[in-house]
């Protein structure tokens, strides 16, 4: 690709970013507004500020750090008096416990709203993977032990080192099997695949590589990915099961990956550049993949959002929901608004330094190659 399709890809991969947290922030403000709680601000990024301008009791801002935004409402450290002393009725504190809750919440559920949308369409359009996909090869990556090896899209796996394979779940699960098994020095563990080709059984000699660096796998190849055609009624049921399931199984396989040490602790974690850089990977193979992957990566990344800011760390829609617990349990009795702000400012300083730690991996992982 050209270096103006790159950069294209890039900005386009930005803005899909910045896009779904508008939308996430957006959820905060349509909720409190419905609640009738004043809104100072809505903010697009973190300071400093770019530009912005105030519509009724609300100004709109867009700032320059491109890493998150917020919607800046009176009383959301716990105090329920202003600048002067006085109570202000439609400040965040002095809100009922449900109403807070739902404000807070509000965000992870417009992000769990985007990927079931998305979900839902890609399924309707597309249909649902086969439950059981036969192996058979798909894309040959360049440059890999596949190519080399003489593996061709198409062909039909029909054993490794003579264990049969009817499946190309079995045959991934057979590759974690090799990479468990090998020595931690090991880089690069050789194996026999047997494969059908035109009515032909070829036998190859490949090298499996314990952890590839360019993202194309152990040994450089995908299945083909046959899907079933479904009712588009029923798209919205399975949206829902890819949500609440099929993407917690998606994260059990990554961990399972890394701890056989076929990932590293490294490449598991993503900050925004290490996002930005994959949806524009995507977006680049638009022309040869289709839109399909591209919707599916950014539902992913929605629900990716609603899980990080339901976690209940301070800061994160999650801790603060949290707090909210604490009081009921305490019930009704509120943290003082002197310790709710510190906590929340710890977590807050906290969270920026994950961003700054996930920043220099992601950028790590780049120049590396993953």
């Amino acid at each position: 690709m050209s270096i103006i399709g790159s950069v294209l890809s890039i900005i386009a991969a930005i803005l899909i970013l910045a896009i779904l947290i508008v939308l996430h922030e957006l959820g905060h403000f349509t909720a409190a507004k419905l609640s009738k709680v004043r809104v100072d601000e809505f903010a697009i990024g973190f300071p400093p500020r770019i530009w912005s301008f105030k519509k009724g009791e609300t100004q709109y801002s867009i700032n320059a750090l491109p890493i998150g935004g917020y919607v800046l409402m009176p009383g959301e450290n716990g105090l329920s008096k202003d600048e002067n002393g006085k109570v202000d009725p439609r400040s965040f504190a002095m809100q009922s416990k449900r109403k807070r809750a739902f404000i807070l919440s509000a965000g992870i559920l417009m992000n769990l709203l985007i990927a079931f949308v998305l979900y839902t369409g890609i399924f309707a359009v597309s249909g649902v993977p086969e439950p059981n996909p036969p192996p058979i090869v798909g894309i040959v990556m360049p440059l890999t032990p596949a190519q080399t090896g003489g593996l061709q899209a198409n062909d039909r796996i029909i054993s490794i080192n003579k264990v049969i394979i009817t499946s190309a779940d079995q045959f991934h699960n057979y590759e974690n099997t090799l990479i468990k098994q090998a020595s931690a020095n090991t880089q690069n563990i050789p194996v026999t695949i047997v494969v059908e080709r035109n009515g032909v059984d070829k036998t190859l000699q490949l090298s499996m590589r314990k952890q590839p660096k360019d993202g194309n796998g152990n040994i450089g190849f995908s299945f083909l990915d046959p899907n079933i055609g479904i009712p588009f009624w029923q798209a919205p049921g399975y949206a829902l099961q890819q949500i609440f399931i099929g993407n917690f199984q998606l994260i059990g396989y990554v961990f399972q990956r890394v701890a056989i040490g076929a990932i590293s602790v490294f490449e598991l974690f993503s900050g925004p550049v290490g996002i930005v850089h994959t949806t524009s990977e995507v977006i680049s193979s638009v022309a040869t993949q289709g839109f399909t992957l591209l919707f599916t990566v950014i539902a992913l990344i929605s629900w990716s959002l609603a899980l990080t800011n339901v976690l209940p760390i301070p800061g994160l829609d999650g801790g603060r929901i949290l707090i909210l617990g604490i009081e009921a349990a305490r019930k009704g009795k509120r943290l003082s608004p002197e310790r709710e702000a510190i906590i929340n400012l710890i977590g807050l300083g906290f969270l920026f330094s994950l961003i700054i730690l996930f920043t220099v991996n992601d950028i790590i992982n780049i120049l590396n190659g993953h």
